[in-house]
């Protein structure tokens, strides 16, 4: 196959939404279409202790959460198909928001009783800043919920999207009958047993037919012969440069547990959804089909096999083609590193691959040269922006509750913090070691990941900071800088990248420190 036909062919996406909301069963559903699983492991149910495929961390299966960002790929109707399902507790918005910058569209689940939700409302925010295509898929529909039309005017007002509905359902909760399907104009009827073949669908072009009577009933039928008529009047026509600007987005009901309205999504998505699209670097916009390889790491995990201290580096290809056992430049360090296992992933299998492609994610084994955000070239020194680290809201002295094994403590906070599962600080005073999290929950999963994967105890201290501000003086060599650092030199700290950062203990003295030295910048973000 030409390198242009395999470009066009990929689609990569993320999953986005609030958790519980169905991320990670829509997902396994998406897999079994692709025929890369045979048999979905209900996400909460205790009679399967499968747990499902994309959630491998011991602390997610016990939780019913998902703690890291796993990647998917399967083939579907000639097309390969990479998934980025994302964590939806709000505890790991960081890693959610990386994730977002190796993606090339977005499918937002919406829970039919809850509605759009805070969570939602933030990474909505994100895609739309970045002019990511949407596609919204309201779930749980064999639940008790919300009128569709109350759905669809609560995703306009709340997430400021532009809707159209692209199949619309046929009554709700107990009352649910089926979906038709405004894209391919066919009825697809809701059994409510997933064991039945899901591909059962009636093609009805004419709504008026008295067919649809015959197979829905006369007064569900004029139900919804009323409100898909309302569907046409209220909502723009389908689009696909609008969808593809992100000025545009197709909504489709279903419900994922019942494996049911997941092909007409699946259907429509690799019909409409871009396959990848060019990004920008520090000099210039780089397009997928350009001959040389260009790529960033958006995420690094460490021991995804607990057997082996392994170190995984996720890297989005952006453009030309990835080899194995060829030399590239690590940008930031300047140097060639050559990958004689490069992985793609495949459901529950990783497998080693000779040639990727733009918009294919590669999981590189790690001895510890990557970090978040550095970008891989074939020698021109271009880098990837857009992979911040956001200034952390919970702060906490680490401390080592076993003298004996201080040797893996500090190898265990140092790959986990290169993961990106949370910053650290070590004050400039007396050395000690302060983590800073996003979220509280993160701390649990640094100590159980600490004590289950290196064998090394921690104990935590609370500390009292109100936010860490990366300091940026005009001039380093000045007394103004020289004042501020001695003043505020208990609340001094280095970050892992060597930078100064302030850790304010309050919102007033962050006030008094900008307005004392009007030439040290503080910054929220690490990249400026």
């Amino acid at each position: 196959m030409k390198f242009s036909e395999e470009i066009k062919r990929r689609r990569t996406f993320g999953i986005i939404s609030h958790p519980d909301a169905g991320k990670t069963t829509l997902t396994e559903k998406l897999l079994l279409f692709g025929g890369a699983i045979q048999e979905a492991g209900a996400v909460k149910s205790n009679k399967i202790k499968k747990g499902a495929t994309s959630d491998f961390m011991e602390i997610e299966r016990q939780r019913g959460i998902s703690v890291a960002t796993s990647v998917l790929a399967f083939e579907y109707k000639k097309n390969k198909i990479n998934i980025l399902d994302t964590p939806g507790h709000k505890d790991f918005a960081e890693d959610t928001f990386r994730t977002l910058t190796a993606v090339d569209s977005v499918i937002v689940v919406i829970d039919v009783a809850k509605g759009v939700e805070e969570q939602t409302e933030k990474l909505v925010e994100v895609c739309r800043m970045r002019n990511i295509p949407m596609i919204v898929f309201i779930n749980k529909l064999d639940r008790e919920g919300k009128d569709a039309f109350e759905l669809l005017d609560e995703i306009e007002q709340k997430l400021n999207l532009t809707v159209t509905p692209l199949s619309f359902p046929i009554g709700m909760g107990y009352d649910f009958k089926g979906i038709y399907n405004i894209w391919e104009q066919n009825v697809n009827l809701f059994t409510g047993d997933p064991r039945k073949d899901i591909e059962e669908t009636v093609e009805i072009s004419n709504l008026e037919s008295k067919e649809l009577d015959d197979l829905i009933g006369k007064k569900a039928a004029d139900t919804l012969r009323e409100e898909l008529e309302l569907v046409h009047g209220v909502y723009p026509d389908f689009d696909k440069e609008a969808y593809l600007a992100g000025n545009l987005q197709p909504v489709f009901f279903g419900s994922a547990l019942n494996n049911f309205g997941v092909r007409e999504l699946l259907d429509c998505f690799i019909t409409i959804a871009p396959p990848p699209r060019p990004k920008d670097s520090d000099i210039r916009k780089v397009n997928p089909s350009e001959d040389n390889f260009t790529g960033f790491v958006f995420k690094i995990h460490a021991n995804m096999d607990p057997k082996h201290r392994d170190r995984l580096a996720f890297i989005k290809i952006v453009s030309g083609k990835f080899e194995r056992n060829k030399p590239y430049l690590h940008v930031r360090h300047n140097k060639k590193l050559k990958f004689s296992s490069p992985n793609a992933f495949f459901a529950e299998r990783k497998e080693i691959v000779d040639v990727s492609y733009p918009g294919d994610i590669v999981g590189l084994h790690d001895t510890g040269n990557f970090k978040i955000g550095d970008t891989l070239t074939e020698g021109e020194e271009l880098r990837y922006k857009g992979i911040p680290s956001f200034s952390p809201e919970h702060f906490r002295y680490i401390n080592n509750a076993d003298p004996m094994k201080s040797k893996q403590l500090e190898k265990g906070i140092d790959q986990l913090m290169d993961e990106g599962v949370a910053q650290l600080f070590t004050l400039e005073l007396n050395g000690r070691k302060v983590i800073g999290t996003v979220g509280a929950l993160q701390f649990e999963v640094i100590q159980y990941r600490l004590e289950h994967e290196y064998g090394a105890k921690c104990t935590y201290e609370n500390l009292n900071v109100h936010k860490a501000c990366w300091v940026e003086p005009k001039d380093p060599k000045s007394e103004e800088f020289k004042d501020f650092k001695r003043v505020k030199s208990k609340f001094l700290a280095i970050d892992k990248r060597g930078q100064l950062v302030f850790l304010a203990d309050s919102a007033f003295s962050l006030q008094m420190a900008q307005q004392k030295y009007p030439n040290v910048k503080f910054h929220f973000t690490s990249e400026f």
